[in-house]
């Protein structure tokens, strides 16, 4: 039920909603990374080659590539945004593997702030004009290493959020929110 829930929220908003009528597409949004200048698609258990398809026809001022994801749920399971050109990724051999993937993918080199965990990989920037580098990510308590490195970003204001019961259910900060830019009558 969840399509539906977010159709009506997103209706309520007056957004453009474009649906896949493809029954053999698939597609999750813990699949999709967008940078700002593409889109990376991770072809998961969940997403394949025919939702990434969907996805370049729909966006088609952006370059759509695909990363094949192993040993993972999704490719924002080792990997998101950490800022307007940086990747935040894990460690993990495959991690590792889909960034390298990625880097073949684009003609853009993206900066990359490399975590122990990969699961702490997941977290969320936001550009907010009366905050400036918003970075929420995984609490210390819950991957002390990778907070570490996360508080070396000196120009970001960083909310760590401990998601450990989330987690259980396989969710993660990116797959648990939902972000809209939308002018303020809201």
């Amino acid at each position: 039920k969840q399509v539906e829930a977010m159709k009506r929220v997103l209706e309520s908003l007056n957004l453009n909603i474009v649906e896949m009528v493809d029954e053999n597409a698939t597609l999750d949004g813990g699949d999709v990374l967008f940078t700002g200048r593409e889109f990376f698609v991770g072809l998961s258990r969940r997403t394949n080659q025919r939702g990434a398809e969907i996805l370049a026809d729909t966006f088609k001022d952006y370059a759509v590539s695909t990363v094949p994801v192993h040993d993972s749920l999704h490719l924002k399971s080792f990997c998101s945004m950490a800022g307007p050109n940086l990747i935040a990724i894990g460690s993990s051999e495959a991690a590792q593997k889909a960034l390298k993937t990625m880097q073949q993918m684009s003609d853009h080199r993206y900066d990359k702030l490399t975590v122990p965990d990969d699961a702490a990989a997941n977290c969320i920037y936001l550009n907010i004009p009366s905050k400036g580098h918003v970075l929420l990510h995984r609490a210390p308590e819950e991957y002390p290493e990778s907070a570490k490195v996360f508080e070396k970003l000196k120009d970001h204001m960083l909310i760590p959020i401990a998601i450990t019961e989330l987690e259980k259910v396989d969710g993660s900060l990116t797959c648990c929110s939902v972000f809209i830019n939308k002018a303020s009558e809201l």
